[in-house]
């Protein structure tokens, strides 16, 4: 389970790569050859609908990437080049992912949110040559954000800018190179394809390193076991520059004959308008966009009649919402799923409705992906015993971009170690009980933090919670849950939360010693919330000593 170089790129990946168990080299499709093919076979069907913009065809999206692919030729770049994009969940976005496939150009999407500090970091690590991002989004100023950090940029030869209407625009560059004519490259799936970094909860952010044939095989089980047809529409309010949107956001219509309808920014109500206004009948998305659909579902009374199946994941999931969205929508099955860049839907949920209760009380059922559950020592842990989780399938990425990280990631037998702690169950179902990093040792005894907020946020004043440990002289660590009320409600007092606790059943070590009243929650692109920015807080404080 060595690592060799990317034969184009220059990046170390794990040779496990090159023969995964996926099948013969020959029968991975490029993003690219799909969508060609897409454009001859159903040139008129509709692949992607966006806000305010005129339906996308396979026959439109094709010829864009087409004359996109050859306008960065034009501009010299070549297969294992870098380009990156930061952009909000536009068209643009589905065109340059193709484009890139097409050329054997890694893609590297960067999420619109971050600023001077992460995109220089991004853009130096990657290798970037060439960067897409809006004029404009959300009053941002990225030609002004990108003039800024530019000078620490060596290779970074081109910026393209949507929105801009002269010499440097988009438009302008896909105009240029229409009706022009290019050999495209033969592109080995085995190439590398997509770089992105993580979300960086724990730290500095790392890059994740998939080939073709790691992202073709995320669209192999998902399409039988949650039974996608031509009739579905994807409605798709996860950034494209984050795993679960690039995947099932920018490639879904190509690897089934669903549509998907993308959504640029998060509003509650502005969603439900748009689900009935496409018929949307699937989403995926994090926690915080399930429970705010379903809260903005039942103030308006809106049964949510078309959709049938809502994948949620990214961050804890409290059974409870699960539980609420069966109830209150007419036939939509939400259902916890778990994944991560590095490894993408190792498990696809129950979506069954007679499987309810694993729905809402397990992470899915695992497929696609080998997963073992390990102790301290390494000792693989029996059906029901929580450990660190570690999974190897087709669809794990070849490596980060530091080797260094790659070496610590893997176990001897190629497994990734996920740092989440879970177990699996006698259905074959994983739960995930908690990040390693997130264990909280309060005198010695491991606590789970996701079992507290569980708990916590079957109040009726708590609209969400994050527990964490904060430095304690006397325990080593003590529990603090940071919680966000509901509208209107009164903050409940310590005494308070600690007696429903104790009438939820739980052990008295696990109340908090301390509650924090927050309006939100710092949050990952993903929808995470920066647990470690919270340990932070409390860190600068000092070390506090409990009462005996």
């Amino acid at each position: 389970m060595g690592y060799e170089l990317d034969n184009i790129s220059g990046w170390k990946i794990r040779s496990r790569a090159r023969n995964n168990g996926d099948g013969d080299h020959n029968q991975v499709l490029t993003v690219a050859n799909l969508a060609w093919a897409k454009a001859k076979s159903n040139p008129d069907s509709i692949a992607f609908q966006f806000e305010d913009e005129p339906a996308v065809t396979y026959a439109d999206i094709a010829e864009e990437a087409r004359a996109l692919a050859f306008g960065l030729k034009r501009h010299g770049v070549a297969a294992g080049d870098s380009i990156s994009f930061q952009l909000p969940n536009w068209r643009e976005a589905v065109a340059i992912n193709i484009a890139a496939a097409a050329l054997g150009v890694v893609v590297n999407p960067i999420p619109p949110i971050y600023r001077e500090a992460e995109l220089q970091f991004i853009l130096r690590d990657s290798r970037s040559k060439v960067i897409f991002i809006p004029e404009y989004f959300r009053s941002v100023d990225y030609v002004r954000m990108l003039s800024e950090v530019r000078s620490h940029l060596p290779e970074l030869r081109t910026i393209v800018v949507r929105g801009r209407k002269r010499e440097g625009s988009y438009d302008e560059l896909i105009h240029s190179a229409r009706g022009e004519e290019y050999l495209l490259p033969e592109v080995d799936p085995d190439a590398l394809k997509l770089l992105m970094y993580t979300s960086g909860t724990t730290g500095r952010s790392k890059g994740v390193l998939h080939t073709h044939r790691t992202i073709a095989s995320t669209h192999h089980d998902y399409r039988q076991i949650w039974g996608v047809e031509a009739t579905d529409v994807m409605f798709m309010p996860s950034p494209v520059t984050h795993g679960t949107g690039y995947i099932l956001g920018l490639e879904l219509p190509f690897y089934t004959d669903a549509t998907v309808a993308f959504m640029d920014r998060w509003d509650p109500s502005r969603a439900l308008e748009l689900i009935n206004q496409f018929h949307a009948t699937l989403c995926i998305a994090a926690t915080i966009f399930l429970k705010d659909l379903i809260e903005e579902a039942a103030r308006q009374n809106d049964r949510l009649n078309s959709l049938r199946l809502f994948a949620c994941g990214g961050a804890p999931v409290p059974p409870d919402l699960i539980f609420g969205a069966a109830h209150v929508t007419n036939r939509c099955r939400a259902f916890r799923v778990y994944g991560l860049t590095e490894a993408p839907l190792v498990t696809k949920g129950f979506p069954e409705p007679a499987e309810l209760r694993l729905a809402a009380e397990t992470d899915g059922k695992i497929s696609a992906f080998k997963v073992k559950i390990i102790d301290d020592l390494g000792n693989v842990r029996g059906s029901g015993e929580i450990g660190e989780v570690l999974v190897y399938g087709p669809p794990l990425m070849v490596g980060y971009t530091d080797p260094e990280e790659s070496d610590r990631a893997f176990d001897a037998d190629g497994y990734f170690r996920t740092g989440d702690l879970g177990y699996v169950t006698e259905d074959g179902a994983l739960v995930i009980t908690g990040r390693r990093k997130d264990l909280i040792i309060r005198g010695g005894e491991n606590l789970s933090p996701k079992e507290i907020e569980d708990a916590l946020e079957r109040h009726q004043a708590v609209k969400e919670s994050a527990v964490v440990g904060m430095p304690d002289g006397r325990l080593g660590e003590a529990v603090c849950a940071y919680v966000v009320l509901r509208e209107g409600a009164q903050p409940p007092s310590i005494a308070d939360l600690h007696e429903f606790l104790k009438k939820q059943g739980l052990a008295r070590q696990k109340f908090p010693e301390r509650i924090e009243i927050v309006q939100e929650f710092p949050r990952t692109p993903a929808g995470k919330i920066r647990k470690d920015i919270l340990r932070g807080a409390l860190a600068q404080e000092g070390t506090r000593v409990t009462e005996k």
